[in-house]
């Protein structure tokens, strides 16, 4: 199907699940076990995977956020931060540009060891100090300098104005390490997260790889959260269907990143006894990026004309069918200042007004190229989408595409070296606020560390949008940011994905237990009997 509505109907972050249980029990009992389809692994482009100077990607979060603990936090339900580790937080000025906070009286480590405003300033430091060139230092490049009071305060003092500053203090990077534990000017080699989260964590590791993860609940945690369960242990499996095999022999109670669509539809068509499915909002989305310094897409025609001839229609229905729909932005649906911007310039997908687009800029066809995509990373329809996408580039006769996939920890050193000119990318937003989906990929520190440069977007439409308190007054900005990257093609939104889990009946909080950001906050789990 084709998406005609030029301008969809947003809500921010505030959206209810489909499907609701009952909250859980607080009862021990034995172990909650989840299973997911992500995999960390150790290797000498990437010795350090999940140290929170270092991850940069939902999987790697969803383990710390057990584990480490951070000043504010994204309430159930979403909404603005509230404090966690903090007591209060607040701007301290009417420009957004000092923003302090007080914490917790008693707050300690797992260990025992106090938790001080020293420890905040040291952990935030040291992302800044490390400076991965893909991890996620640019959350807080804009800090000038930090500041600790006395025994409880610690103020961030701001380079320029920004409102979404709070999110950022909600983010896994922003989480509270020691400073024996964790070396203040290189990463923590290994697979160890220490913190004063809910959970401690302990890892089984076998060839460089975690195969399962044990969270145990940490009698010495102070902050905001409930916590519904003893212990939850994280089971990997290389795919989905493994991982649905042990939810259908009761060897796991839930299973969630990545059910795939097959899975899904299945579960939706055909209900399993036992078993429900919980469908939520997703606010995850998928893209194809360039090097735009290669000499194939350096030209910005070439990646006009894939943008016309592109049918995310097509896609999302025929390889995701009822868990994704076409995305023409690089902001979903879903997230105020939505607009479909990609649509608006381009209309439906037209093979001749591609042909035109080259043509007038001189590019000689068929343009030839390797679409390369990530084997293990984003599920496993990746293949069948990439698939689909080169056959529609080359049924045109302007492109002749190959497609080869790549294990992620080979991928991803690739891309960051420049080694593909286009290549497929997922994003699972760091905070529910249009901003995390344009500044990670139109600042100067970008995540996919690409040599696209906007001086307009980088000086002028971003920090604009920043200095808005009032999220919804910063449309305007994000809308202008939002045709510059329709015009320019830096990035080219595909679709946008729904969330299932599914779980034995027995299994409460589940609805609570990802959010739409695709956090994993396995606190909200436990046991009992479902509504």
């Amino acid at each position: 199907m084709n998406r005609k509505t030029l301008v969809l109907p947003a809500v921010v972050g505030l959206l209810a699940p489909v499907l609701a249980a009952c909250g859980g029990s607080d009862d021990g009992g034995d172990a909650i076990v989840v299973g997911t389809t992500d995999q960390f692994i150790a290797s000498k482009d990437n010795p350090a995977p999940l140290d929170p100077a270092i991850g940069y990607e939902a999987g790697v979060w969803n383990l710390l956020r057990q584990t480490v603990q951070t000043l504010t936090h994204i309430p159930r339900g979403g909404g603005e931060p509230v404090p966690e580790a903090a007591k209060s937080c607040a701007f301290t000025d009417t420009e957004n540009e000092s923003y302090r906070c007080t914490l917790r009286d008693g707050l300690t480590f797992a260990d025992g060891t106090p938790v001080t405003p020293e420890d905040v300033k040291y952990s935030i430091q040291r992302v800044l100090d490390i400076k991965d060139e893909s991890g996620p230092v640019g959350l807080f490049a804009n800090i000038d300098t930090i500041e600790t009071k006395g025994d409880h305060e610690v103020v961030f003092h701001l380079r320029t104005p920004d409102a979404t500053f709070p999110y950022k203090l909600a983010t896994p990077p922003a989480g509270i390490v020691q400073k024996d534990k964790y070396p203040g000017k290189v990463a923590r080699e290994g697979f160890q997260v220490d913190g004063s989260g809910p959970y401690t964590m302990k890892p089984e590791v076998k060839d460089n790889q975690i195969v399962k993860v044990v969270f145990t609940r940490n009698p010495k945690y102070k902050g905001d959260l409930k916590i519904n369960n003893e212990k939850v242990e994280l089971d990997l499996f290389p795919d989905a269907e493994a991982m649905g095999k042990a939810l259908d022999d009761k060897k796991i109670d839930m299973m969630t990143r990545n059910m795939s669509p097959e899975q899904a539809q299945k579960m939706l068509v055909e209900p399993e006894e036992g078993v429900k499915l919980t469908e939520m909002p997703g606010l995850a989305i998928s893209y194809l990026a360039f090097n735009t310094e290669d000499p194939v897409v350096k030209d910005k025609a070439v990646r006009q004309a894939m943008a016309r001839i592109i049918d995310r229609g097509a896609i999302a229905s025929k390889v995701y069918g009822s868990t994704a729909e076409p995305l023409y932005s690089l902001i979903p649906s879903g997230i105020t200042s939505h607009t479909n911007s990609f649509f608006n310039k381009y209309g439906e997908p037209s093979i001749a007004k591609a042909a035109e687009t080259l043509e007038k800029a001189g590019i000689d066809t068929p343009v030839k190229f390797t679409l390369h995509y990530t084997t293990d990373h984003y599920g496993p329809a990746t293949k069948a989408e990439f698939e689909a996408l080169a056959k529609q580039l080359n049924e045109s006769k302007l492109f002749e595409v190959d497609v080869q996939g790549t294990p992620w920890d080979k991928y991803r050193p690739a891309q960051k070296k420049g080694d593909y000119a286009v290549y497929g990318m997922g994003w699972f937003p760091d905070f529910p606020d249009p901003d995390t989906y344009i500044a990670p990929f139109l600042d100067e520190n970008n995540f996919l560390n690409s040599p696209y440069q906007s001086t307009e977007a980088q000086k002028t439409l971003i920090p604009q949008s920043r200095r808005e308190a009032d999220r919804s007054a910063a449309a305007p900005a994000f809308e202008k940011l939002q045709d510059i990257v329709a015009n320019d093609v830096p990035v080219l939104p595909v679709w946008q994905g729904k969330q299932y889990v599914a779980s034995l009946d027995d299994l409460t909080g589940v609805e609570w237990a990802v959010n739409s950001s695709a956090d994993l906050q396995l606190w909200e789990l436990g046991r009992g009997e479902s509504s």
